[in-house]
């Protein structure tokens, strides 16, 4: 038996029973999706949608993130939304159309992906959650990241990837076991150290969400993880093969375009193939 709690509307979560409790029959693992970027940097396409619900060849961006949860047997999942809900949940409803079963919880107030984290485990038990953001286009196996988490031990593990230019990101030193030793959020050139960032994606454990703050604002990869570094805790990180691409602005919208063209990222296209003009097009 699955216990779920009633959908959040930006309440505290110190006033939900079961994070950090043991619950038997809970689900091994629930993905919490990061669901209500305004998308700033990349107006004026986010001006009338949430930055998730943009079109990545001709589908919305979440339903790309939806679909690859699915794919891995993950088919139950907490979608955390803030700016624009409205338009996520008529997009997808209770999951039915994508063979899933959705949750929400939607915030009231910027609570920083931390806080955001904390509400939406607060909505479903699970022994640990996976943790994805809603704007990021990637083909990372989700099942190698958990395995690489069972065998690391550790409460959190976080998804590494290797990018050219990593001062947009969070830079990552792990030792060659995985443990990571230092972090670094959007340095400049003369601080970068590494091209491994941080990809925005965690198997965390409940027990560790459990010591997250309570009640305010506060960001993983900013505030929480330098202070369990700082602590002594083992956290894990995992360099995942496959394709990235964080959807951040106008050009990086555009690459992801050009790299499924180019055959860089499997993405199944409405319509199909044809030739037009002495030319193969998806129609």
């Amino acid at each position: 038996t699955v216990r779920r709690r009633s959908r959040g509307s930006g309440a505290d979560p110190r006033h939900r029973r079961g994070v950090g409790s043991t619950v038997p029959g809970a689900p091994a693992v629930i993905p919490v999706v990061l669901a209500g970027g305004f998308g700033t940097r990349i107006r004026p396409l986010s001006a009338n949608r949430p930055k998730p619900m943009l079109p990545v060849v001709n589908r919305p961006l979440l339903e790309r993130v939806l679909g690859r949860l699915a794919a891995e047997g993950l088919s139950e999942a907490v979608l955390v939304t803030y700016h624009d809900p409205a338009k996520v949940r008529d997009a997808f409803g209770d999951g039915e159309r994508l063979g899933m079963r959705l949750h929400y919880y939607q915030s009231d107030q910027d609570f920083g992906t931390g806080g955001a984290v904390v509400r939406g485990a607060g909505v479903v038990d699970a022994d640990r959650y996976l943790v994805v953001s809603g704007d990021v286009l990637c083909d990372f196996r989700y099942a190698d990241l958990e395995a690489a988490h069972a065998r690391s031990g550790a409460a959190l593990t976080i998804a590494l990837t290797r990018v050219p230019d990593p001062v947009q990101f969070g830079i990552v030193i792990a030792d060659a076991d995985g443990r990571i030793r230092r972090f670094l959020e959007k340095p400049t050139w003369g601080e970068v150290f590494s091209d491994t960032v941080n990809a925005g994606v965690y198997v965390v454990e409940r027990a560790l969400l459990a010591e997250a703050p309570r009640g305010e604002a506060f960001d993983f990869s900013g505030d929480f993880f330098p202070a369990l570094l700082a602590a002594g805790r083992p956290l894990h990180g995992q360099v995942m093969p496959g394709y990235w691409r964080d959807i951040g602005d106008p050009e990086s919208y555009l690459a992801a375009h050009r790299d499924f063209f180019a055959g860089a990222v499997a993405l199944t296209a409405p319509g199909s193939l044809r030739p037009v003009a002495g030319r193969s097009a998806w129609v």
